[in-house]
């Protein structure tokens, strides 16, 4: 299993990566400013960093408890990326309609949309994490 230095790698790279992605793209889709958006994408990662060390590490523990190892199949990860998305969109949407002054619904297409985005998102940079991982500890360990 990852390191706790791993993981805070991990994830800090996730949503660097995703917030200079997420903040431009999200302001002109939805045709709200810069910076408000911007504001919302920096506490929505911020969240999304204590939730993806919080879940990855849970998910682990019972992937290794309840298979006796960690190694994520591609419908494990299609589960692991599906389950990560359900418990944001469950804490962002409230957030994102209060702190942008739009309706529940608009928030939920809001997040939904961007929900499709991280999942494939996630998808491919933990894969390409998990990738770089093995190498990395199979070098130091070999």
């Amino acid at each position: 299993m990852r390191s706790f230095k791993s993981r805070m790698v991990h994830a800090l790279l996730f949503e660097i990566a995703a917030l200079m992605i997420v903040s431009p793209l999200g302001s002109k889709v939805f045709n709200i400013g810069l910076s408000d958006f911007g504001q919302v994408a920096v506490i929505s990662a911020l969240i999304a960093m204590v939730w993806n060390y919080i879940f990855n590490l849970g998910f682990d523990h019972a992937m290794n408890r309840r298979l006796g190892h960690t190694d994520k199949t591609v419908w494990m990860r299609v589960l692991h990326s599906v389950l990560f998305e359900l418990g944001m969109m469950s804490v962002l949407v409230p957030i994102i309609s209060w702190f942008l002054n739009i309706s529940l619904i608009r928030a939920v297409v809001m997040d939904l949309s961007f929900s499709i985005f991280y999942m494939v998102y996630a998808f491919c940079l933990n894969w390409c994490y998990d990738l770089v991982e093995l190498r990395r500890t199979k070098r130091v360990s070999g």
